[in-house]
């Protein structure tokens, strides 16, 4: 895990989650499922690196294009297409501005991160996330809660260690997640089944949390 404060968070968890590829192989299972994470790194390569491919990830209609175009880079070579992830938005992209880099991709890495290295399905950390990291991820679930949430059938209290909670969904009956700003974060992406947070609320409630659809698609 890259640990040095002297980059910005958002390229730390890209080299991170790039060694994180290296060390499990271009096999190992994610919780993007069907995807090994040969196509984690392939979306990934896509989303920044090919214009022509990347808004089938949004438009339906072109979704069968980018899918023949990322199975294409996913077959590559698996140390290239890594290097390829490791080298951050190309020169023409507004996302080599690092300001928005950050807002763009910071979550987007830490999420897909935590697919690959959770991507057996067992709940609970992997890694120790660094503090700027967590501090990063609770601001970007600070402004995007609503946003996340707002399938959710019951109000939603979340609650970090040492930081003022964060109120999404209806207004009652509310539920409280308490976890780390990343377990938080896997919460409000739907990935609850792995996420190591405590859900207080009436048995009613906590399971309308549980089986509702977050996140931002």
């Amino acid at each position: 895990m890259t640990s040095t404060t002297r980059v910005p968070v958002v390229q730390a968890e890209r080299e991170a989650l790039c060694d994180t590829f290296l060390e499990l192989g271009p096999d190992a299972p994610t919780l993007c499922d069907p995807w090994r994470a040969r196509d984690l790194a392939a979306h990934l390569v896509v989303r920044e690196h090919r214009p022509d491919l990347a808004p089938g990830i949004w438009l339906p209609a072109l979704a069968g294009r980018l899918e023949d175009g990322q199975r294409a880079v996913a077959e590559g070579d698996w140390e290239s297409l890594v290097a390829t992830a490791r080298s951050g938005p190309p020169w023409w992209s507004p996302t080599r501005i690092d300001r928005v880099d950050a807002l763009v991709n910071t979550v987007e890495l830490v999420v897909h991160h935590e697919d690959v290295l959770r991507g057996d399905g067992t709940p609970g950390p992997r890694r120790e996330v660094p503090e700027r990291t967590e501090r990063a991820v609770h601001a970007a679930l600070r402004k995007s809660a609503r946003l996340m949430f707002r399938r959710s059938p019951v109000g939603v209290r979340l609650v970090a260690p040492a930081t003022e909670p964060i109120i999404a969904g209806p207004d009652a009956p509310v539920v409280t997640v308490t976890g780390a700003p990343v377990e938080l974060l896997l919460l409000a992406y739907g990935r609850i089944r792995v996420a190591s947070v405590d859900i207080d609320g009436t048995p009613a409630d906590v399971e309308s949390l549980r089986t509702a659809m977050l996140g931002v698609s």
